[in-house]
């Protein structure tokens, strides 16, 4: 187990995001999560590398814990890439040093070994030829892609999705999912929350529906998909299938 979250809530004054969630995640494990708007589960992903700080409960990541104290936030930042919906590229760096800057500044790397580090994944994600490029150049798809290849170049052990391909046209959604499919092929533990239901059919180990913070059902892709057991999880399928 790499993930061992037990008991988590997280309110945001009167609102309670998490309600309550215990969840558990192997090494090499796929989970997708789905759920309504507002179910919490990008509140969820958030307070996996303490973006967001929980009110109760207790996270473990791989073997550091998450609490008030903030002590072993360094080390957890390192353990987990994040990729958000919004690419969050800097506008005044090239596609290469937006990859380099975070390598050099908290990894330490010497500039020669960060740049091989990030033309290295700037290939796996299929974009060697946009090394110079700026991201006012670049289709939000490939923006997607320099921002995973971004998070992969500190060498993390987990990856949080987080909506990544909702602000994509139909046509960059594609390119960003096989790249996300590639990496789960190769290992990668991750969590990703999506609405591409093919994505969670094809890739996933366990799919998680969340709503209204809480963790209403959670099965196999085939289980999930052809055979929901509560009425709440039946409504929201029957919505988006």
């Amino acid at each position: 187990m790499i993930i061992d979250v037990r008991n988590i809530t997280c309110r945001f004054g009167s609102i309670t995001a998490v309600d309550n969630v215990s969840l558990s995640v192997d090494q090499g494990e796929v989970v997708v999560i789905l759920g309504p708007s507002g179910s919490g589960k990008s509140t969820l992903l958030r307070c996996l590398n303490a973006l967001e700080e929980i009110d109760s409960g207790e996270i473990n990541i791989d073997g550091f814990l998450i609490d008030k104290s903030h002590r072993h936030i360094h080390q957890i930042r390192l353990e987990v890439g994040m990729v958000f919906q919004a690419f969050n590229l800097f506008p005044h760096l090239s596609v290469l040093n937006n990859v380099n800057l975070a390598q050099r500044v908290v990894r330490r790397r010497s500039r020669a070994e960060a740049a091989r580090v990030s033309k290295e994944l700037l290939a796996k994600v299929g974009l060697q030829d946009k090394l110079d490029a700026y991201p006012g150049q670049l289709s939000g798809g490939q923006k997607q892609r320099v921002a995973i290849a971004r998070a992969l170049a500190m060498n993390p052990k987990i990856m949080l999705f987080d909506e990544v391909t909702s602000a994509l046209d139909p046509e960059m959604i594609g390119e960003v999912l096989e790249v996300m499919k590639q990496l789960a092929r190769e290992g990668m533990t991750m969590l990703v929350v999506t609405h591409e239901i093919g994505f969670a059919r094809e890739v996933a180990d366990r799919v998680i529906f969340l709503d209204e913070g809480k963790i209403v059902e959670q099965a196999s892709p085939g289980d999930f998909f052809t055979n929901p057991t509560h009425q709440r999880t039946k409504d929201f399928l029957a919505r988006v299938l």
